[in-house]
């Protein structure tokens, strides 16, 4: 089933994780894909990838700081040209870290919120105008279970997250009329760099957490679990799914 023939994604953070997952999965369904992400290694693995399965004539890369205003206004110039227009924009880059919050400097938070939200929105300002004028076009962005269930040391994480999900819902509610839908997802319970590491102090309460371990299977899925929802997202099975969030962590926190 290649629900995404003839259409144009972009996909940050795909140089690992879910971002790697959804190249690859809207490459296999047809799609037309730029990867982009900051780590220049990553995307050269996503790539590698995609041409092991025979996907590489439809896949671009691009190394994009999305905290970064001027790249952003470039980098997604550059992928609406070569991908001759845009329809589906899938914000995964993010970065988690974490620290008692009395403990937690301006920096630190700051670098957090201009990844994690900042970044989102300057990818969403900038690609705007060439998703309004493509087909069913889509914004897919990335929340996390933290924005609404309590993960201690990640404050800074969690109000990007929050912040992340309330604009989902002004956006979609902005451009519903124009034909935009715009969704989020919330991950949880899923592998990926951040869960394996997410830097945790060294003297934690691991307590605080509560259930870690999701209702389902046997333990954390693999990043092409949240892959597989994002395509039905951005296609037109979720034509009717609009400002919204969808959790997918396996009944972590039910």
């Amino acid at each position: 089933m290649n629900r995404f023939d003839g259409r144009r994604a972009l996909i940050t953070g795909a140089g690992s994780g879910i971002g790697r997952a959804t190249a690859h999965r809207i490459l296999a369904e047809g799609g037309r894909v730029v990867a982009a992400d900051v780590d220049a290694e990553g995307l050269r693995a996503t790539a590698d990838l995609a041409a092991a399965d025979g996907a590489g004539d439809r896949l671009e890369t691009a190394v994009l700081d999305i905290s970064d205003e001027a790249a952003v206004r470039a980098g997604v110039a550059a992928a609406v040209s070569g991908l001759g227009g845009l329809d589906v924009l899938v914000n995964a880059a993010g970065i988690l870290r974490s620290s008692h919050t009395h403990e937690t400097g301006l920096d630190f938070f700051n670098k957090i919120l201009a990844v994690n939200l900042t970044g989102t929105f300057l990818m969403i300002r900038e690609a705007l105008p060439a998703l309004l004028e493509g087909s069913a076009p889509v914004v897919v962005n990335f929340s996390s279970t933290s924005a609404s269930f309590a993960h201690p040391y990640m404050a800074a994480y969690a109000a990007s997250k929050g912040g992340v999900q309330s604009l989902t819902h002004a956006i979609a509610s902005e451009y519903s009329k124009r034909g935009l839908r715009a969704v989020c997802v919330a991950p949880g319970s899923i592998r990926s760099g951040m869960t394996v590491d997410p830097g945790l102090p060294e003297d934690a309460d691991m307590s605080l957490f509560g259930k870690l371990m999701p209702a389902i299977g046997e333990g954390f899925a693999g990043p092409e679990t949240v892959a597989g929802v994002i395509a039905m997202l951005a296609s037109r099975d979720g034509a009717f799914i609009t400002g919204t969030e969808i959790r997918i962590d396996g009944g972590t926190h039910m």
